[in-house]
């Protein structure tokens, strides 16, 4: 019988230590993950998801499995097309995609492409795997007007995502990385793994997972 703790898939990480590992994911964990995010942004059957990320990235699971879990569709890059902007921009006109992720860093090439003010299909952009700059955010929201734009973070241990921020006029000097996804927590530590008090630096922990420099501010 197959069971939540269950393995899911085996996904090959440098993580927090630098040195790769396989980190495996249970289907209860990415279950959460998927649940989550059709809960939080809620896909619809006239929705397309365009699947550039390479599969050795976590991103590929949900860019896979969260349109084809709802009746959404699903559009696949060519490989290796996910670094050059024209031809996705191509991609995301010619297939009239709504929902897309990008690496932070890739995020700021593709919006440095003058064709972009082209895919006004686009609802929704998802970046992770990187710092997401707010200058980075706010020059996506000016080209594709109502794009909304949401900052993930989450280690590979923790089934791709743990925390979540939409983008706003707010966010002039940084993206915040937000608040834990469902069924979540997070922590702010000190060195003694001692709860930080507000304003204090830190590390945020997720499990046995942390990211350093994190802004004490509580815990769900």
């Amino acid at each position: 019988m197959l069971r939540g703790e269950n393995p899911a898939y085996v996904m090959f990480t440098s993580g927090s230590t630098g040195r790769p590992k396989g980190v495996v994911v249970s289907h209860a964990g990415i279950v959460n993950r998927l649940l989550w995010m059709q809960g939080e942004y809620g896909l619809g059957s006239d929705d397309v998801v365009l699947l550039k990320t390479p599969v050795t990235f976590d991103v590929s699971v949900w860019e896979l499995f969260w349109p084809l879990m709802v009746g959404a569709r699903l559009v696949v890059a060519e490989p290796g097309g996910h670094r050059d902007p024209a031809y996705l921009v191509d991609v995301i006109v010619e297939n009239g995609v709504t929902t897309a992720h990008f690496v932070p860093s890739m995020l700021a090439v593709f919006t440095a492409e003058p064709a972009v003010a082209r895919c006004v299909s686009v609802r929704r952009v998802f970046a992770s795997g990187e710092a997401l700059s707010a200058s980075v955010a706010s020059r996506m929201r000016g080209l594709v007007p109502g794009v909304r734009v949401h900052n993930l973070y989450g280690p590979t241990e923790a089934s791709v995502d743990v925390t979540f921020h939409e983008v706003t006029d707010a966010d002039v000097v940084g993206v915040p990385i937000g608040v834990p996804v469902w069924n979540t927590q997070v922590f702010v530590l000190d060195g003694w793994l001692r709860p930080v008090p507000v304003g204090v630096v830190g590390e945020l922990y997720v499990g046995v997972c942390s990211w350093r420099g994190g802004i004490g501010v509580g815990w769900i």
